[in-house]
């Protein structure tokens, strides 16, 4: 039976981490083209971080509460929904609402969990393949043979670009923050992972791959990075921005470096686009991806789960950027 209430992550302001709490609410009821998803686990992620801090408000037809991927059991079906039934277990891009005991999603943006998952490990799949899919191989275009280089390496999106990349026959260079870190890549993949603290970067590259150049570069930093990653791209090379962690303003950007490389700079976000969109992204990771996955291929490195009343200390971690993989809240046993 679902009950009427639930547990969710309330943020009644923008702010630090201590901002959040445990509060109850109504359980969400699924529109047309929805289902209620039990949440067993949810995974944390940037654009949580954001959102917590007023810097990345929702959109004006999603859930105010966090949390943009889960993964559970479906309770409920709306109208229309089809090639789902209540008892699946599923996985699902949410347009919020996450942090909770039961979330609605788009059934066209749930997809199965893997062979051999559990929950924890399905929750942290959707934000990171959705984001790598649709930059990486799509925008990006990326094909086998090429080199792709990975800003942020231990991040979830950084191992799971890491990961894809070499699975689809791609040599992958990845920058990261430690030796630990650049262990990590390497273990995951990466042929060559360079600490960027210690290390400059494009000096490394040059001297690795000559003139040669990297063909595609996933980048979240923006800011200082851009010039250089310019700078390192090949002969029709593909920079692909989805974030500006450091800075979203360039200072240095030479558009001679593109133009004479017959390069393209191009980026995307995922929240805003279109649900047609998502579900077409969707389709293709359930017939390109989720088969590598249920071989028991590129399985997503998890670097510490928290129980649901520890979201403030999950979120902590998530700031520090100690972590190396993905971080998710278990709020059910299953």
């Amino acid at each position: 039976m679902i009950p009427s209430q639930m547990r969710y992550v309330a943020l009644d302001q923008p702010g630090a981490a201590e901002a959040m709490r445990i509060a109850r609410g109504p359980v969400p009821q699924p529109a047309a083209g929805q289902v209620l998803i039990r949440v067993l686990a949810a995974g944390i992620n940037r654009p949580d971080i954001a959102q917590r801090l007023g810097a990345y408000p929702p959109p004006a037809d999603a859930s105010p509460v966090l949390g943009l991927e889960v993964a559970g059991e479906v309770v409920a079906l709306g109208e229309r929904v089809v090639g789902l039934q209540t008892g699946d277990k599923v996985c699902a891009l949410t347009h919020g609402g996450g942090y909770a005991e039961y979330c609605v999603a788009d059934a066209r943006h749930c997809l199965p969990w893997p062979r051999g998952f559990d929950a924890l490990r399905a929750a942290v799949l959707p934000e990171n393949h959705f984001t790598v899919w649709s930059n990486v191989f799509q925008l990006g275009g990326l094909q086998r043979g090429e080199t792709l280089l990975v800003h942020g390496g231990s991040s979830g999106i950084g191992t799971t670009a890491i990961q894809l990349g070499r699975e689809f026959g791609a040599e992958v260079i990845a920058t990261a923050g430690s030796a630990d870190k650049c262990a990590a890549c390497e273990k995951l993949g990466a042929n060559l992972a360079i600490d960027y603290r210690q290390q400059d970067f494009e000096a490394v590259i040059k001297q690795a791959r000559g003139s040669r150049g990297v063909d595609v570069i996933l980048d979240m930093v923006g800011g200082s990075y851009t010039p250089r990653n310019l700078r390192l791209l090949a002969m029709d090379g593909r920079l692909v921005q989805i974030a500006t962690l450091e800075s979203p303003k360039v200072e240095g950007f030479d558009l001679r470096e593109l133009m004479k490389r017959r390069a393209r700079l191009t980026g995307s976000t995922l929240r805003p686009r279109t649900p047609d969109q998502k579900a077409a992204i969707a389709s293709a990771l359930r017939e390109q991806v989720w088969p590598v996955l249920d071989a028991g291929r590129c399985a997503p490195l998890i670097h510490r789960v928290y129980d649901f009343g520890d979201v403030v200390e999950a979120h902590r971690m998530m700031e520090s950027s100690a972590h190396i993989g993905k971080l998710v809240l278990q709020l059910a046993q299953h």
